[in-house]
């Protein structure tokens, strides 16, 4: 379904189209992650891959519950943005050999997948606040927090060392 798709005819169809492209992203990134923390060598980055695996598997659990708390079978829609960003990250990370630099290349590439996810739980707070959905707001939020938290904690690593590393 597109986004100018006949079936997206209201801001709740938009909002429900929108909750199920980000649990297709949530689960495309829950794939992806384990590869991820297998190329990762620092080891305080392996670590953040890890933790942020399972705040990912809490991700999709909180999302089929505010489909269930909206009336919604949880369902997926493909989502071209995050494979898009997923396939990029592959990518480049299988034509980096230096160690140093894959792991700048992983930060890279994961921020830009948090900062995808960050655009749409900033979306669905807002829309399911304007559809009266304050409940379904405050799950999604949980996520939102989690996301911040994760781009922020790259961000340091990235600039204490990993990039430090890499220019060496």
């Amino acid at each position: 379904m597109g986004l100018f798709s006949k079936d997206i005819k209201t801001m709740d169809d938009l909002f429900v189209h929108t909750l199920q492209d980000i649990y297709y992203a949530e689960k495309k990134i829950a794939k992806a992650l384990p590869t991820m923390i297998e190329k990762a060598n620092d080891p305080q980055l392996k670590a953040d891959f890890k933790h942020h695996l399972g705040e990912t598997e809490n991700h999709i659990l909180r999302v089929e519950e505010v489909f269930h708390m909206h009336g919604v079978k949880p369902k997926a829609v493909n989502c071209p943005a995050i494979d898009g960003i997923i396939d990029e990250a592959e990518e480049v990370a299988g034509e980096v050999a230096d160690k140093q630099v894959l792991d700048a290349a992983l930060i890279a590439a994961a921020q830009a997948v948090e900062h995808y996810e960050m655009t749409r739980y900033g979306t669905l707070i807002a829309w399911a606040k304007l559809l009266g959905r304050p409940d379904c707001a405050g799950v999604l939020a949980k996520n939102l927090t989690e996301e911040k938290n994760a781009d922020t904690k790259l961000t340091k690593l990235a600039e204490s060392r990993v990039n430090l590393h890499a220019a060496e």
